[in-house]
């Protein structure tokens, strides 16, 4: 560890009105590495802002969040995540290349954490296994892909396109081209979206479960459903991001949230933890 890495704690990132939910809300493992390789003051900062939002606007939406820390020294129970009635999965680092076929160096790889790969897919495999409610952001995506069978681009010649430029702010704006018919347009519409995006990898060989629900301009793909369960959706951008459209965040999450409340109500979770 260099000395400018940082680190980033849970009560940084705690939302506020958690006391205010209902005794019955549902709950959603919201799963992301808090810390990673090399975790600069900057992207430290991005991480908190991007956490926090994604807590605050579940419990906004009536969820109760359960943070899943996939970098802590012990890792925590899958049981937690096995209990949970929605599950979201966060961005982060760069995913691990020799997860996906590529030996050697990638350019501009950040964040590393093999570990917390590992355990990542493992989680999503378990609750694809059980249907419940997934929505995977940015990085996340990327684990779902993997997760399903398909591969990952490990550096885009287009990158600054999706990306802000070294000394510039990571995420940038950028236009995306939702799928009608999709679960997708059903919450934000068909068509054109303004998203926020930070990524220089993404999404490759799509897995053969899924199907792509939005493409960016250089054809990238930006978001990704499950063809056979209930309501599993992945999208490259970051809806979590502060300086995103609000509503359109909302809009997802109150879909995702009430999927899983639903979810609940065909099959109660078993208890968690109090956040």
């Amino acid at each position: 560890m260099n000395r400018r890495t940082v680190r980033l704690h849970e009560h940084e990132v705690t939302p506020v009105g958690l006391w205010s939910l209902r005794a019955a809300a549902p709950t959603v493992a919201v799963v992301v590495s808090l810390n990673f390789p090399g975790l600069a003051p900057h992207t430290r900062d991005l991480m908190r802002r991007h956490v926090r939002t994604a807590l605050q606007t579940l419990v906004d939406s009536g969820a109760r969040p359960v943070l899943v820390d996939t970098s802590a020294r012990e890792l925590p129970d899958p049981a937690v995540t096995a209990g949970a009635d929605g599950v979201l999965v966060l961005g982060g680092g760069d995913v691990d290349a020799s997860l996906y076929g590529v030996e050697g160096p990638v350019p501009d790889t950040y964040g590393v954490d093999p570990r917390s790969d590992r355990y990542t897919l493992e989680l999503i495999g378990r609750s694809l296994e059980r249907d419940v409610p997934l929505l995977a952001v940015g990085r996340g995506a990327q684990l779902l892909n993997l997760s399903c069978g398909g591969t990952l681009v490990p550096h885009l010649d287009t990158w600054h396109r999706h990306r802000g430029e070294p000394g510039h702010p990571v995420c940038v704006e950028e236009e995306v081209t939702v799928a009608p018919g999709s679960l997708l347009a059903g919450v934000l519409g068909a068509g054109r979206l303004a998203v926020r995006s930070g990524h220089h990898q993404a999404v490759g060989v799509v897995a053969p479960g899924l199907r792509v629900t939005a493409v960016a301009e250089d054809g990238m793909v930006e978001a990704v459903e499950h063809r056979e369960r209930r309501w599993t959706v992945g999208v490259q951008w970051h809806p979590e991001d502060s300086h995103a459209p609000g509503a359109d965040r909302r809009r997802l999450f109150a879909a995702f949230v009430e999927h899983a409340g639903s979810a609940r109500d065909r099959a109660p979770a078993a208890s968690l933890l109090a956040a």
